[in-house]
């Protein structure tokens, strides 16, 4: 069979990264102790859990994790430890979405770049409670099917009867700025 026009086009259908997003956030958590605290002796986030789900042109990540305060009561006399679960969700809006992409086949995926962490913890005024602030960064993925377009030639159309000069003196690679190129590559 051959080809009517000396170069056509073909599109393949194939899976790809359709989207990308990245986010830093801060979140402020309340917890209140059984005993008035003093002073905050630590504070750390354990047990992180999370998945990710399609939201429009985002990805939210639901996720989980335990709040540990380590903290003195009855004026630094005694001490104990408190502990909470926090829910969160975090909408990731994608910078890149290619709108062309299949949505029936989309499969989104969140990586947590930065696990939560507690960055500063303190007594609120009231003396009740302790404020802890939160650090947390996620980078997500959508993936779907997608079409890419190629260009066919014709059986006669041999590469090796075409002359390439990959040895020619037009370009000189000591000229390349290395500040320039691109780090992702």
């Amino acid at each position: 069979m051959s080809l009517s026009h000396k170069r056509q086009t073909r599109e393949i259908i194939t899976k790809a990264i359709c989207g990308k997003g990245r986010k830093f956030s801060t979140a402020t958590h309340t917890v209140t102790p059984p005993h008035h605290p003093t002073s905050i002796l630590g504070a750390w986030i354990i047990n992180h859990q999370y998945e990710a789900v399609a939201a429009g042109n985002g990805i939210e990540v639901i996720g989980t994790y335990d709040v540990n305060i380590w903290y003195s009561y009855d004026k630094n006399k005694q001490t104990e430890v408190a502990k909470e679960t926090v829910s969160y969700v975090e909408l990731i809006p994608l910078s890149y979405l290619d709108p062309r992409h299949r949505a029936s086949t989309a499969q989104v995926s969140a990586e947590a770049t930065q696990e939560p962490n507690c960055v500063e913890a303190g007594v609120s005024p009231g003396g009740g409670s302790v404020t802890l602030r939160v650090e947390r960064e996620f980078e997500a993925e959508l993936v779907a099917e997608t079409k890419v377009r190629v260009y066919v030639s014709d059986q006669s159309d041999d590469p090796e009867d075409k002359d390439y000069d990959f040895d020619g003196e037009s370009f000189d690679y000591d000229d390349l700025d290395p500040d320039a190129l691109d780090d992702e590559l």
